[in-house]
Formats: C-alpha cells, structure tokens, sequence
C-alpha cells in the first residue's frame, strides 16, 4: 500500500488564436488578424464578457487524485470524462491512495487512517481470492482510493469550474488540486485565466 500526492498534466489545449478567428466573425474584423493580435482582442472579449468565443478554445487535463474529488468533478456536466474504472482495473498489486491535504502521518489521526486503508485493501484482496470479481471486490474501497480521470472541455467551463473548485467555499482537497492547475494556466494561457481569483 502506497499514500501518494494528487496532480494533474495538461494535454493539450487549444491556441488563442483560434477564439479570435472565431470572435472575429461577429464583428466582420477578420482583416484586423496580425501575428500579435490575438491576445489583446481575447482580452477584450473576456473583459466585456463576451465568453461565448472563450468556448471555441478546449483544454484537456489528466487528474491522478481521490474517488471522492472525482465524484465532485464529474457533476461539471459541461466536460467530458474517462475515468479509471473500479469495475474493471483489478487492484491485486501495491495499491495506491491519495495524501489528504490535512493528512499528518506521526499523529494518531494519520494512524488510524492509514489503518483503514491497509483493512481495506486487505479486505479488497482477500475477497478476490474468494472468488469475488473486481466490481464486487470494490465494495469495500475508500473514497481515498487513487483514481485517474481525463477531463475535457472549453475555456469558458474550466474559468467556471476554477472560479468555483479554486474558491474559500471549495473543499480543502479539490482545492489542492485545482490550484496549481490554475497557476499553470496563468502561465500559459495568461488572457483568458489570469483574471481568475
């Protein structure tokens, strides 16, 4: 059994570029396109509100965090998600959960969790060696269990799904998550993020 950290790696996500080839349309400017002129129409766009052009760019971000995190992730409808899955994957090796963020091993609280970790994967792997498949065997994993989701969707859902998962009112370990996802898109997609929080 292994306690490990949550992360995420961006895939792939699309140019500014392309939000102002779209946004260009509606105000018949495609003449005005320069090699420098997207980032200041894009900030235009988003400064006026006019998100609906932010929707023509995507991102995809790959999550290794918690089952629990995840059941919080998949309620943003707006995405499209491919999730490990507990029915299929047969965990009968070293089996891996997320760290919470409040997590401190050397105190009886840290003791007492990861305890309930290690009876639960005793527990998953003695009911596959009753004969029990991986979707009945699950039965008795944790919320903390480590999980891998794929996540897809445009700007203007990940700015809402930031703005909200990154907010005082997030839970502590979604939070943890999202952070630096948005730090790293502030860095690399400064005009369309950079005003978040």
């Amino acid at each position: 059994m292994k306690i490990i950290e949550q992360s995420h790696k961006i895939l792939s996500y699309t140019g500014i570029g392309e939000l102002e080839t779209a946004g260009r349309v509606c105000y018949q400017s495609q003449d005005k396109i320069t090699e420098d002129s997207a980032e200041k129409f894009v900030k235009m766009l988003r400064d006026r509100g006019h998100h609906a052009m932010i929707e023509f760019g995507e991102i995809w971000v790959k999550f290794i965090t918690n089952r629990g995190v995840t059941h919080e992730l998949v309620r943003h409808r707006h995405c499209s998600f491919a999730q490990e899955s507990t029915r299929y994957v047969k965990y009968d090796g070293e089996m891996e959960f997320i760290k919470p963020v409040w997590y401190e091993a050397n105190t009886e609280a840290g003791r007492i969790f990861r305890l309930a970790l290690e009876q639960s994967e005793f527990a998953y792997l003695g009911l596959l060696k009753q004969g029990w498949k991986a979707q009945q065997a699950r039965e008795v994993l944790p919320n903390s269990l480590k999980t891998e989701i794929n996540m897809k969707c445009n700007f203007r859902e990940m700015r809402h799904i930031l703005t909200l998962r990154c907010g005082k009112s997030a839970h502590p370990q979604m939070s943890s998550l999202c952070l630096p996802l948005l730090a790293e898109l502030k860095t690399k997609i400064p005009v369309v993020f950079d005003d978040i929080m």
